[in-house]
């Protein structure tokens, strides 16, 4: 939600508790100050009395030294009120209490004693030779009971009232747990059109044509057509599908019911079909308006007991979702709009036609969507001439729009503190680079001579083997300064355009550029070190998938071995064979790391002298730009430069670091050795993904 955005809630809403919830404190506070001044009102008049039993000896003795001033007889007991220069005291704690209640208040303590009544004969004589007052009537104690029902009284009812109020907060109060928590927009709160969407130009088509829907109702019923009823936005997190529900409210101008899948079962066990009643009833009080529903996986799971079925109460409440999508009137213009990332685990009855009528899929932005979405989001930021945004955009292949967004503030937050009023393009690489590959750079991290003598050769080894390759992406940065999420270092590599599909000889080209930094480190130093687990990672995961989902091996030929498992989400794909064609499956991977492995060392053992003398440069200069690195490869290879810089080239103008690929080097982990935190770009065909994507940290290779 912008910052400028205000929710306004219905106060008639019974689920709409969101005001309240910043009142009780206050509230509960004002009834405390009022029962401590009536309270203290009490007090000031019952507080200087007190009660104290005497013997009946003890109120003789009194008597016969005139230190009675009345008596009261009350039933079976005598009420003694003594003269107001008596000095008697019933006990040594009597005193003391008196003389501290006169020291504090500066009145003095009035104490009515009381002895049990026996039917003394002699009583009243004695009563009337002393001139004592003598009274039948009982005193009126209204303002003791009154006190002595208020001190119970007044704790348990503000017990209560804030006891009521957490009820509310937690689940809608104790008489209603069953009321929705839908917070209820309208067009001026949300803030957000479509115009502050980019980068989902089909999705936002998609959405267009049902605010049109509602904005002009009869041009659509005059031919027969009816309002879709629901609309499911499916994508990876950050792809923008509650912005876009809220782009679709705000160009309505209607209603707006947001509310998350787990808002409808929170404290109390069973209500979740009630607050899906509660929320239907009132939102078709308010039609026309829009439901939206994120994360909708939360109660929409499918009951199969593969996705974990079973669970009663989420099934209740997805049972009366079902029974009221197909209960209401489309024609009053409501429509439920829902998000998820894990649309595969939904229940099938959920996504039939008459439900949710269309899916619109929100995915990773091509080049031409990354550059408008880093349009909008830097339109109020103040930035120089040297900025090229489609530089940006193609370097920043895979990443979403909340990358994109962060990448554009870190940007603006590095100009300020380097005292700039401008953002400028090594600003926008820098936040890049923090975002993309990892952190910021670690300057105090003190490494020795031969470890940085290690992680050179690691990553000029991969720089100078995707330089020898054909189908290889440019260099654009190489670096040996380590980075705060673990990195030692990192080779970068950018696509010269867009690519949604890749050749066997481009898979194969990049496993060879991965598996460079360890032959280097074998060449070199006759070792290993542990600075390339994130490349095998890598190079393993596209072997694999070559093997098992592209058809590319000669033994298994063009048969399906895996399929993708939440390709929203980590994309992990799950085997589909039996174990001892798993087996085959690992030697298959194995010989094309393998082979891979030694084209990578015959490689570098042929350009040796290359291969010492630019690691070297690097191991002085720390980080050398993609351009420096083509310059030294070029002169020691005898190759002259080109008349007519290619695109990379131009790019590096700009900025070194510009990155799809990045190959880190070295990721230390807790033992203190090196490991690369890598984060490759992993391109795959558009049909296995629906948009080429680099896992979110897949913009780089790290090695």
């Amino acid at each position: 939600m912008n910052d400028n955005q205000q929710d306004q809630r219905d106060p008639k809403d019974p689920g709409n508790n969101g005001g309240k919830m910043r009142q009780p404190f206050f509230i509960f506070l004002i009834l405390s100050l009022v029962a401590l001044f009536i309270t203290s009102l009490i007090y000031s008049r019952v507080g200087n009395s007190s009660t104290q039993e005497i013997t009946y000896s003890q109120f003789l003795e009194l008597v016969n030294e005139d230190q009675v001033e009345s008596v009261v007889f009350d039933g079976d007991r005598i009420q003694i009120t003594l003269k107001e220069d008596s000095d008697f005291a019933a006990s040594e704690e009597e005193d003391q209490a008196a003389d501290y209640y006169y020291q504090a208040t500066g009145q003095r303590m009035v104490t009515t004693y009381y002895t049990a009544y026996i039917n003394d004969e002699e009583l009243l004589p004695l009563l009337k030779e002393h001139q004592v007052d003598i009274d039948g009537e009982t005193s009126d104690s209204t303002a003791v009971i009154i006190y002595n029902i208020l001190s119970f009284a007044i704790p348990l009812i503000l017990f209560f009232v804030l006891i009521s109020y957490v009820m509310k907060r937690m689940g809608g109060g104790a008489m209603g747990v069953g009321k929705s928590n839908a917070k209820v927009y309208v067009e001026k709160s949300t803030g957000v059109t479509f115009k502050d969407v980019a980068g989902q130009d089909e999705a936002k088509e998609s959405l267009q044509e049902v605010v049109d829907f509602l904005h002009n109702p009869r041009k659509y019923t005059q031919i027969g057509a009816k309002l879709p009823k629901g609309a499911l936005l499916v994508g990876p997190p950050g792809t923008g599908k509650t912005l876009l529900a809220k782009a679709v409210a705000g160009e309505a101008g209607v209603p707006f019911f947001s509310l998350a899948g787990s808002d409808f079962v929170e404290m109390f066990v069973g209500v979740g079909a009630s607050r899906v009643r509660d929320l239907f009833k009132e939102a078709q009080k308010q039609a026309p308006c829009i439901i939206f529903i994120d994360e909708i996986d939360a109660i929409g799971k499918s009951r199969d007991s593969r996705y974990g079925g079973g669970n009663d109460e989420r099934e209740q409440t997805l049972n009366q979702l079902l029974a009221e999508m197909d209960g209401f009137d489309t024609s009053k213009g409501l429509l439920v709009l829902a998000a998820t990332n894990r649309p595969e685990v939904l229940d099938k009855a959920l996504l039939r036609p008459g439900r949710f009528d269309r899916r619109i899929i929100v995915d990773r932005p091509d080049m031409k969507g990354r550059l408008e979405t880093l349009k909008v989001h830097s339109k109020d930021v103040a930035m120089d001439e040297s900025v090229d945004l489609q530089a940006l955009a193609l370097a920043s292949a895979g990443l979403v729009g909340s990358d994109l967004a962060n990448i554009i503030n870190e940007a603006a937050i590095n100009a300020v503190k380097h005292n700039r009023k401008f953002v400028n393009q090594n600003d926008l690489f820098e936040a890049f680079e923090l975002v993309a590959v990892g952190g910021k750079e670690k300057k105090d991290r003190i490494m020795s001579d031969k470890e940085r003598k290690i992680v050179s050769y690691h990553e000029v080894g991969h720089a100078l083997v995707s330089a020898l390759q054909k189908n290889t992406e440019p260099v654009q940065k190489i670096t040996i300064v380590p980075r705060t999420m673990g990195a030692l270092g990192y080779t970068l590599q950018t696509p010269e355009e867009e690519k949604y599909l890749e050749t066997k000889d481009e898979l194969i080209a990049r496993i060879t550029t991965y598996m460079a930094g360890r032959a280097a480190e074998e060449i070199v130093f006759e070792s290993y070190t542990s600075g390339a687990a994130n490349d095998i990672e890598n190079a393993t995961n596209i072997a694999r998938n070559m093997v098992t989902r592209f058809g590319m091996s000669d033994k298994f030929g063009m048969m399906g071995l895996a399929s993708v498992e939440n390709q929203y989400l980590d994309g992990r794909a799950a085997l589909t064979c039996g174990e001892k064609t798993a087996s085959e499956i690992d030697d298959e991977v194995l010989s094309i790391i393998s082979g891979c492995y030694d084209e990578a060392k015959r490689l570098l053992s042929e350009n040796r002298e290359i291969l010492d003398k630019i690691s070297d440069y690097l191991y002085e200069h720390e980080t050398i730009t993609g351009k420096e690195f083509m310059k030294i490869f070029r002169e020691l290879k005898g190759i002259p430069e080109p008349e007519t810089p290619s695109e990379s080239e131009r790019l590096q103008g700009h900025v070194a670091p510009q990155e799809p690929t990045v190959t880190a080097a070295a990721q230390q982990p807790a033992a203190g050795q090196t490991e690369p935190q890598a984060a490759p770009v992993q391109q795959e065909p558009a049909q296995d993904r629906q948009s080429t994507t680099q896992t979110e940290s897949q913009p780089a290779e790290v090695e």
